[in-house]
């Protein structure tokens, strides 16, 4: 059904067809989800304490504004993220700003951080119990002077509505965000953030949100960093600002961080490259090119513990969760596994 649908909505602006897929699911447009393998106990799993019915979440960027996450838990997500929030309310970059890529099944977006501020979002929020697993994405304002705190007063603001906050430190198109990768730098957010924690006596997890862009120094130093810290997970990777020598489309060339296929090899070997150090000792959330069942299954061999998608729901549509479960199913039957667990790390 969606591919006929697909042609249509393709026509559109795609920040514009992305406004519309909000509304839709704002007013309970839900498409009616066939969730075959629903409460299977191949993809049963638990993230932070918490059980959830399969290890397949939407990544943050598609409900900035936490409008629809119940929504996306009804199409069969095992785990939203909303955001990227930051503490004021700011516009972001100049449109054109998403780039849809079809040829490569790819995006490019350089929004920047677009969100209503975490003092609106949050009464939203407390207004809409969520009825799943839900992580808030924090960032800092485009025009703030000091990001750091800008990260603490998010956490202040959300710790205690989120079943874990994301610290995201790797968008391309905030400017400077990427020097958080710095050992030294993360070192200090970390524990500035877990000093906060216990002034206000919080156990809500934090997860770090990385780079595809990084070397073998940074993963070892980001790695060491993380370890101390004690973090909970970490989420590899956001999008790229770089790989675009071997994309098709006429819309390569602009400037934002790509998402989608092209990345999904690289993301898969970061995720591979964190799984050997950190050794089960901080989760791994895989995301980048996750559309198929295949894909996921290439993750979880390579370490990952869970998975988040965005760009997959918009070249497969809104019963990718299903579809993806329907794949991996005949790919996990095949290994004679009885949870998907059984695979993590198992890289062939």
């Amino acid at each position: 059904m969606f591919s006929n649908l697909r042609s249509l909505i393709f026509k559109l602006d795609p920040e514009t067809a992305h406004s519309l897929a909000i509304k839709s699911l704002k007013f309970n447009f839900v498409p009616k989800i066939l969730e075959e393998e629903k409460n299977s106990s191949l993809f049963k799993s638990n993230l932070f304490n918490k059980d959830i019915e399969n290890p397949i979440g939407m990544a943050a960027g598609f409900d900035k504004n936490a409008e629809v996450y119940n929504s996306l838990f009804k199409l069969g997500f095992g785990f939203v993220e909303v955001g990227t929030i930051t503490p004021l309310k700011q516009y972001g970059n100049p449109k054109p700003r998403i780039f849809r890529l079809v040829e490569d099944e790819a995006l490019i977006n350089r929004l920047g951080f677009n969100n209503l501020g975490a003092k609106n979002i949050v009464n939203r929020i407390r207004k809409n119990n969520p009825i799943g697993l839900l992580g808030i994405n924090i960032g800092p304002n485009k025009d703030t002077k000091d990001k750091l705190s800008d990260y603490i007063e998010c956490f202040k603001i959300f710790h205690d509505l989120a079943d874990y906050i994301t610290v995201n430190i790797s968008s391309p198109n905030t400017e400077d965000l990427r020097s958080f990768h710095k050992q030294n730098k993360l070192n200090e957010l970390l524990k500035q953030l877990d000093n906060e924690k216990k002034l206000l006596n919080s156990k809500t997890p934090i997860v770090v949100k990385v780079s595809p862009d990084i070397g073998e120094k940074e993963i070892n130093q980001i790695s060491e960093v993380l370890l101390d810290n004690n973090v909970t997970a970490i989420i590899v990777s956001n999008t790229s600002d770089s790989m675009r020598d071997n994309l098709k489309n006429i819309q390569s060339h602009q400037k934002g961080g790509l998402s989608g296929k092209p990345i999904e090899l690289k993301s898969t070997k970061l995720i591979n490259a964190f799984y050997k150090i950190l050794n089960g000792k901080v989760k791994i959330i895989g995301v980048g090119g996750v559309d198929s069942g295949k894909s996921a299954y290439e993750k979880f061999l390579a370490g990952a513990n869970y998975i988040q998608l965005y760009t997959g729901m918009v070249f497969r549509g809104p019963n990718i969760v299903n579809l993806i479960k329907k794949e991996l199913k005949e790919l996990l039957l095949k290994d004679g596994v009885k949870n998907f667990s059984e695979i993590v790390g198992k890289t062939k």
